[in-house]
């Protein structure tokens, strides 16, 4: 066994195309489910964010709607309680991937406002595309790849199968044309061979040591698939 970096946002907002500020952060199950069965195979966990402060979850990913009733709830908000990791974040940029087996983005709209344009992050995604180990991300996490864009347009994720949140998807969240820019559109911009499944339902592309999980309902099936790369 050995440790996973969970590597998450430090936003607690996202700006919209007109300047407002909507609240985010990460996503409860996208962190839990992923989580859940890593620890539970005795993987150790680690969390770093931009500025090394405690992530902040998104309060709707709390909420019964999102979790199966109050009983699901109830359970992710435990989990997340018992999480030690997540008060104690280490800062990004003081990262060493060869330190780690695997690496992980959980989403939530919060990366689009950070991870998409860290260098940090960017610097530890292409280090660890290279050296061949396990690369995930889920969701609106997947925006971290945004970072890798380098100045002649090029990116270490050219022509990667890779998925995300799709703009279905971002439409039925109400915010489809409020944000800035929608994910879909800015990966197929990068030069990934971007594809998407059914709105809302878990789809989830392997591609060499790149791992992308459509949406919250894709988690715990990339975490299954993180887990069997990594025997």
């Amino acid at each position: 066994m050995g440790r996973i970096l969970f590597v998450m946002t430090q936003a607690d907002r996202l700006t919209l195309n007109d300047g407002t500020r909507h609240p985010t952060g990460f996503w409860a199950e996208e962190f839990a489910a992923p989580y859940r069965a890593l620890t539970e195979a005795r993987h150790e966990v680690v969390v770093a964010t931009p500025g090394g402060t405690a992530p902040t979850v998104d309060p709707v990913s709390l909420t019964p709607d999102f979790n199966g009733g109050e009983e699901g709830a109830e359970a992710v908000a435990a989990l997340l309680d018992r999480a030690a990791e997540l008060r104690r974040p280490i800062v990004l940029a003081d990262v060493d991937p060869a330190d780690y087996l695997a690496v992980f983005y959980p989403g939530g709209h919060g990366p689009m406002e950070d991870l998409s344009a860290d260098a940090d992050s960017a610097r530890l995604i292409t280090a660890t595309l290279e050296a061949g180990r396990p690369l995930a991300l889920v969701c609106h996490g997947v925006a971290a790849l945004l970072a890798t864009e380098r100045p002649d347009g090029t990116s270490p994720v050219d022509g990667y199968r890779v998925t995300g949140f799709s703009n279905a998807e971002e439409a039925g969240t109400g915010l489809g044309d409020k944000v800035r820019w929608r994910l879909q559109d800015r990966l197929v911009a990068l030069g990934v061979d971007y594809t998407e499944g059914e709105p809302w339902a878990p789809y989830v592309i392997t591609d060499k040591n790149l791992i992308t999980g459509q949406n919250p309902g894709s988690s715990a099936e990339l975490a299954a698939v993180l887990l069997k790369t990594l025997g």
